[in-house]
């Protein structure tokens, strides 16, 4: 696994009334700090990718639909460098997946309706000095394959 990452398995509880999940909580081992919280979605074949942050820590979680999440360790002086990791996320298979910084990130849509994602980053979003830095989802120096 990627050096820093972190993943906490959510376990979604279901009665006749609908259901309720538990994602973080400020005395769950895998909490750092809290910036905001915020939404968004992906459609079906999509891909919201690469990109990575300097000073913030993302925890991201599909709460509707399904994705396929990505992550590449560009960090040099990292034990996992040149690493990647994927994984399957929906309300199916329920994971908190916390992307430290300088750690390049994206997901796809997999599913036919619209995924829904939160994203609790260790900072709230800057919109005079953005901490989001982008590289094309087929960049050469990132060997991954879209394709699932």
């Amino acid at each position: 696994m990627i050096e820093g990452l972190e993943i906490k398995k959510l376990k979604v509880n279901y009665d006749e009334r609908g259901h309720l999940m538990e994602i973080l909580r400020r005395d769950d081992k895998i909490f750092k700090k809290f910036g905001q919280v915020y939404i968004t979605t992906v459609k079906k074949d999509i891909i919201k990718a690469w990109h990575y942050h300097k000073l913030q820590d993302d925890y991201f979680c599909c709460i509707y639909g399904k994705i396929l999440l990505a992550v590449y360790d560009a960090r040099k002086n990292s034990k996992t460098f040149g690493k990647l990791s994927k994984w399957v996320l929906s309300l199916e298979n329920p994971k908190l997946i916390k992307i430290p910084a300088l750690v390049y990130h994206g997901f796809k849509g997999l599913s036919e309706e619209e995924a829904i994602v939160i994203n609790i980053p260790t900072k709230p979003y800057n919109r005079k000095n953005p901490d989001e830095y982008r590289v094309n989802p087929f960049d050469k120096n990132i060997n991954f394959n879209w394709k699932i």
